[in-house]
C-alpha cells in the first residue's frame, strides 16, 4: 500500500480552520496519481514556507474524484479540481523541521526536497516513509541527541558546547540542535525586570528578552513563540552564569501562549511592556513541589549607580542613597548567617523576590527582608518590609519544615511600637547589634 506526501501553502489554506475542526476533513485537492491513490493509502501532511516541515499524518478514506472543493478552507478559490477525501490520524505538537529531514540520507531523492513546487501528491520510497516515521516517533517522544534529565547540573559553558546557543542570553536558539534553551535566575533577572513565576497548576510564567523599552516579538521572544512550527523544544535551565540545573522540556500553551504586563527596566526607571510566557511541562519536568527554597547566596554589588527614583519605581529602597544602604545591611547579614553556620539563600526561580533567607541544618528557613530608614521614610518603609516579608513567609510555607521571618532594618525605629507590633504577627524586627535575636538554633 503506497503512503503519499502532501504539502500545502500557509497562504492559501486555512489550516488552523482544519485543527479545530478535527480529523475528519474536506477533500485534500490533487494533480497529479489520480488515479492511483486510494482508500487505506496513508499520507504524511508537509507544511511549506519558512518553517517547512511534517504537521500531520492520517489516511485516505475513498478514491480520488472531480468537482469543486469546500471554500471554507481555502483563502482563494482554487476552481474544480482533482480531490481526495481523507483523515488526519494525528496533528502534531511539535512540528518535524524540513532541515532535519533534508539532514537524513534516505530522502536525498525525496521530490518534496528535489521539487518542493510539484504538484500533490508525492510519492514516498519505503525509506523515506520510514525516515518521516522515525522523525514523527522522535517528535513526540524524546530526542536520543539529549542527555540531561531533570534536575542535572551542567557548567553553562560546556552546556552550549554541546547543544549550541549563545552563552550571553537568557533565551538561547540553537542552530546546530532542534532546541531552544532558556535560562531564569530571579537573583539576577529581576534587576532587569524579569519576574518569572511558578503557579499553582504546575505551570510556570516566563519573562520575554529585551531590558528596555517595550519588549517585541523578535529574536528570543519570536523563536518560543514559534517552537512548535520550527520543530524547535523548550529547555528551561534554573541560573544564568556558571553551573546551571535543567528544569526539564516546556511547551508554550497552545490556548495561551502569552501575556503583557509592566515591569521595570533594567536599573528601574518608568515602567515598560514585557512579554510573559505561559509554559507547561512537558512529560516528566521538575514541577514547584520538586524545587527546594532558594539558591546559594548572591551578593549584590553595593556599588552600583543606580537609576534615578521616577514616581512608577516599585520600591522606594530600591533608588538613590537607600539601595547601597540596603545591599550593605543585606550583604553584611549574609554574612553573619553564614559565619554562625546557616545557608544563605537568594531567591531561585520559584521563589518569591525575598531579599535574603537562611537555613539551618535540620532544614528549617527564615526568610528576611531588608529596609534602609530614614526620617522621611520610616513609616512607608516599616509598613512595605512588614506586609512584604509576611507574604513571602506565607507563601514558603508549605515548602519549608518551618517558615520563620525577619525584617531587619537599618536602625532603632523612632517609635517603639513597631516591634510590639511585629512581635503580634509573628515577625521578628532587628537591626545590626541584635543578631543574635534573628538567629537562633
Amino acid at each position: 500500500m503506497p503512503t503519499w506526501l502532501l504539502h500545502c501553502n500557509p497562504k492559501k489554506f486555512y489550516l488552523e480552520r482544519f485543527r479545530r475542526d478535527g480529523h475528519v476533513l474536506p477533500s485534500w485537492t490533487i494533480a497529479r496519481y489520480v488515479n492511483e491513490v486510494a482508500a487505506g493509502d496513508k499520507f504524511v501532511l508537509w507544511m511549506s514556507g519558512p518553517n517547512a516541515g511534517v504537521i500531520a499524518h492520517g489516511h485516505f478514506i475513498g478514491s480520488a474524484g472531480y468537482g469543486q472543493p469546500d471554500l471554507d478552507y481555502w483563502a482563494d478559490d482554487p476552481g474544480p479540481r482533482h480531490h481526495v477525501p481523507l483523515e488526519v490520524d494525528e496533528w502534531l505538537d511539535l512540528r518535524v523541521p524540513k532541515s532535519q529531514l533534508a539532514a537524513d540520507p534516505r530522502l536525498a531523492s525525496a521530490t518534496i526536497l528535489r521539487q518542493p513546487f510539484a504538484g500533490n501528491p508525492h510519492l514516498l520510497a519505503e525509506g523515506e516513509w520510514q525516515a518521516i516515521r522515525e522523525a514523527i516517533e522522535i517528535s513526540k517522544g524524546n530526542d536520543p541527541k539529549w542527555h540531561l534529565e531533570p534536575g542535572d547540573e551542567i557548567r553553562r559553558v560546556e552546556l552550549h558546547k554541546q547543544y549550541g546557543g549563545s552563552s550571553q542570553n537568557g533565551i538561547s536558539p540553537s542552530s546546530s540542535t532542534n532546541n531552544i534553551l532558556i535560562f531564569t535566575a530571579a537573583s539576577s533577572g529581576h534587576q532587569h525586570g524579569y519576574y518569572d513565576t511558578w503557579n499553582e497548576d504546575g505551570t510556570f510564567h516566563y519573562t520575554g528578552e529585551g531590558q528596555t523599552g517595550d519588549q517585541k516579538m523578535l529574536r528570543g521572544n519570536k523563536a518560543i513563540l514559534e517552537h512548535q512550527e520550527t520543530g524547535k523544544r523548550l529547555r528551561l535551565f534554573d541560573g544564568a552564569r556558571g553551573t546551571v540545573r535543567y528544569l526539564g522540556e516546556w511547551a508554550l500553551d497552545a490556548g495561551d501562549p502569552y501575556s503583557e504586563d509592566k515591569a521595570p527596566a533594567t536599573g528601574g526607571g518608568p515602567l515598560r511592556k514585557v512579554i510573559r510566557f505561559h509554559l507547561v511541562p512537558v512529560k516528566a519536568t521538575i514541577t514547584t513541589p520538586d524545587v527546594g527554597i532558594g539558591q546559594a547566596y548572591v551578593a549584590p554589588d553595593e556599588n552600583v549607580s543606580p537609576a534615578s527614583a521616577t514616581p512608577s519605581t516599585p520600591d522606594p529602597d530600591l533608588v538613590g542613597r537607600n539601595l547601597s544602604t540596603h545591599r550593605r545591611l543585606q550583604n553584611s547579614l549574609a554574612e553573619e548567617a553564614q559565619r554562625r553556620g546557616f545557608t544563605a539563600l537568594s531567591p531561585d526561580a520559584s521563589d518569591p523576590d525575598f531579599d535574603l533567607a537562611w537555613r539551618d541544618a535540620a532544614g528549617r528557613v527564615t526568610v528576611c527582608e531588608v529596609k534602609s530608614l530614614t526620617i522621611a521614610n520610616e513609616a512607608r518603609q516599616l509598613r512595605a518590609g512588614l506586609g512584604q516579608v509576611l507574604d513571602y513567609q506565607d507563601q514558603l510555607r508549605e515548602r519549608a519544615l518551618e517558615a520563620s521571618a525577619v525584617l531587619w532594618v537599618e536602625r532603632v525605629p523612632s517609635e517603639g511600637r513597631w516591634v510590639d507590633l511585629c512581635q503580634r504577627v509573628g515577625v521578628t524586627l532587628a537591626w545590626p547589634g541584635q543578631e543574635d535575636s534573628v538567629f537562633k538554633s
